[in-house]
């Protein structure tokens, strides 16, 4: 039980900290962020055979894809501070916390981009090295939250 509030606490703090640095790149810096309710209209297309949409945007709409987006975008932030403790197996560290935040961005690189017709690491996008930056420096924050997320809990429990 110990380890799934671990795991909920440094999944939703750390994503909370990506959400920030989103908002930060996207108001401050007018930086492309993800649109979680494209990512939501991709997931709502996947029982239906449908993995890979030149562009996504393009697709059917799928009722709620903005919410599934948002809650799969927080369980996935969960499940990888799971993945996570149960690898370090401890007490975690700031440097496996930013080296598991950083090997996170394979993810999107490999999966999702692909599937939301952007290529393999974002090689389809407008400006792809932008795309891999924001992406890098996106989960580069969500290893340090997830340390942040850790202190938290262990001064809470």
């Amino acid at each position: 039980m110990q380890l799934i509030l671990t795991s909920i606490i440094i999944g939703v703090v750390a994503t909370i900290a990506i959400d920030i640095w989103a908002e930060i790149l996207s108001r401050g810096f007018k930086l492309p962020t993800t649109n979680w309710g494209m990512v939501g209209r991709w997931f709502g297309h996947l029982p239906k055979g449908k993995f890979i949409h030149k562009p996504i945007s393009n697709s059917v709409k799928i009722k709620h894809e903005l919410t599934i987006g948002w809650v799969l975008h927080y369980a996935i932030g969960i499940g990888y501070g799971y993945a996570y403790m149960l690898i370090i197996q401890g007490s975690p560290g700031i440097t496996s916390a930013l080296i598991f935040g950083l090997v996170t961005v394979l993810v999107p690189w490999f999966i999702l981009q692909p599937g939301l017709g952007l290529g393999c690491i974002a090689r389809l996008a407008p400006k792809p090295n932008i795309i891999r930056l924001i992406n890098l420096s996106i989960h580069s924050i969500f290893g340090l939250g997830l340390y942040a997320g850790w202190l938290i809990y262990s001064q809470l429990f």
